[in-house]
């Protein structure tokens, strides 16, 4: 039996964020045609997987693709929400891209969805992918490009299990099982210190969980961002330019790399759960203050690495063993979350890699990255304004993400149609806050004299600065 042949422009392994936001840039920029495949029964990506709690670490304003709103502008009036910018949950984001992907993409005539099906193809010029519930395999010419959009590798509980021993009538589940719990646990041991695990802590909290009764196992302490910093709008325009300047002027002063991580926490650009304990990794995770006060006062941090093993009261860890309460629930955090992200050539021959291509902004890179595709001439010229930025791991991937970053940023404003494009891009923090800033206000533009300034002075420097991480 012959594969059904399909033609395209485009064709898109995967229809998650990434995704969505590339495809969506590249319909607003071009004519192009063009075909999605994707495991999930729905676009939307790891999103499908999370947990009931999750919501986004970022202001919703920012997310999603750019030709559409995410979320009403609310501010999120729950007691650790600090007033700020609302964070869509899970659900509403899955909705938001399923409207995204029906009143939009699908109705414009130029999308075709396949959902649960798998790409099978060698990524080069044989392109096939077969359905998951018949079977029925499908061949694809593509006149255009291949666009990868499955370089982050999300890793979530719910699909990745524990890689540690769990006895028999031990109670260890992912956190998407915790809405479902029936009756009070006699404690309850949160497994992993990322972005996941501060979410389940957080959720445990304020769902009247004692303090006490959490056992908080935290392999790494990570450097925070104070979401108050990324917030939009032109109500925390002084905030977010003062943020962004303090950054570069951290880069442009520091003389060593823990002067520099002193600079940041000292102007508040970064945060630690534990002033008296030096984070051994960064990943991107955004705190609210009160968050943080929440987070410190769960009593029972345990800092003796991985797990290895839990049997009934007692965890076995790589620099330990702690003893819990019989009965306690373990809640497994500890996928990696975005294990992806490797720097890879974003234009590669026929095919564009969707990769990080500014500051830990995954659906804004790859709008930027359509963009750069419809209006650039050749692969050589394209990749010179999308270098690729690290995936934030360790402390010192701060300063590696800023440099690249900043040589892209540079290389962006120097082009009048990018320029003109990044002022009117929703995903694009800066654009949300200075979008209502009028021209005789001229104390704000005082302020975004003084942040090119210290971009400058933070660009002189930044050599120097790499230099020390080899």
């Amino acid at each position: 039996m012959h594969p059904d042949l399909l033609e395209t422009d485009y064709l898109v392994i995967g229809a998650g964020a990434a995704a969505m936001a590339f495809v969506d840039t590249l319909l607003s920029e071009s004519d192009a045609t063009v075909l999605m495949v994707d495991r999930h029964a729905q676009p939307g990506g790891h999103w499908n997987d999370a947990y009931p709690f999750v919501r986004l670490h970022q202001p919703s304003a920012c997310y999603g693709v750019n030709s559409r709103e995410l979320g009403s502008g609310r501010k999120d009036a729950s007691a650790l929400g600090n007033g700020l910018y609302e964070l869509a949950s899970g659900t509403e984001i899955l909705s938001y891209y399923e409207q995204v992907m029906n009143q939009q993409f699908l109705r414009s005539g130029r999308v075709r969805y396949y959902p649960m099906c798998d790409y099978i193809g060698d990524r080069t010029s044989d392109h096939r992918f077969v359905s998951l519930l018949s079977g029925r395999e499908y061949r694809v010419q593509v006149r255009r490009k291949l666009v990868d959009a499955t370089h982050a590798r999300t890793q979530v509980p719910s699909t990745h299990p524990p890689k540690y021993r769990v006895a028999s009538g031990v109670a260890c589940v992912p956190p998407n099982d915790l809405p479902r719990i029936g009756q009070p646990c006699p404690a309850y041991v949160v497994v992993g210190s990322g972005k996941t695990g501060i979410d389940t802590c957080v959720w445990l909290l304020q769902n009247g969980v004692a303090p006490e009764s959490i056992y908080w196992i935290m392999p790494k302490d990570a450097w925070l961002v104070d979401r108050a910093n990324i917030q939009p709008g032109l109500e925390y325009f002084e905030q977010v330019v003062q943020s962004v300047a303090a950054q570069y002027d951290a880069i442009a002063d520091a003389t060593s790399l823990p002067d520099l991580f002193d600079r940041l926490e000292q102007s508040g650009q970064l945060l630690r759960i534990d002033p008296a304990v030096t984070p051994t990794a960064y990943r991107g995770a955004t705190v609210s203050q009160a968050e943080l006060g929440a987070l410190r006062g769960i009593r029972h941090k345990v800092r003796l690495g991985h797990v290895q093993a839990i049997a009934p009261g007692r965890i076995e860890l790589e620099r330990g063993t702690l003893d819990v309460p019989i009965g306690a629930l373990h809640v497994d955090c500890s996928a990696r979350g975005l294990d992806g992200w490797d720097p890879v050539r974003v234009f590669d021959a026929e095919r564009i890699n969707l990769t990080l291509v500014s500051n830990n902004q995954p659906v804004f890179s790859a709008a930027l990255i359509a963009y750069i595709e419809c209006h650039l001439a050749d692969n050589h010229e394209k990749n010179a304004y999308c270098e690729p930025v690290p995936t934030p791991r360790l402390p010192e991937d701060w300063i590696r993400i800023w440099a690249s970053y900043m040589n892209n940023f540079v290389r962006w404003r120097a082009d009048p149609g990018l320029t003109q494009w990044l002022g009117k891009s929703r995903l694009f923090l800066m654009t949300t806050v200075v979008r209502d800033l009028r021209p005789e206000d001229t104390e704000r533009h005082a302020l975004l004299h003084k942040l090119a300034n210290a971009r400058q002075r933070g660009v002189e420097n930044l050599p120097r600065l790499m230099a020390m991480l080899t």
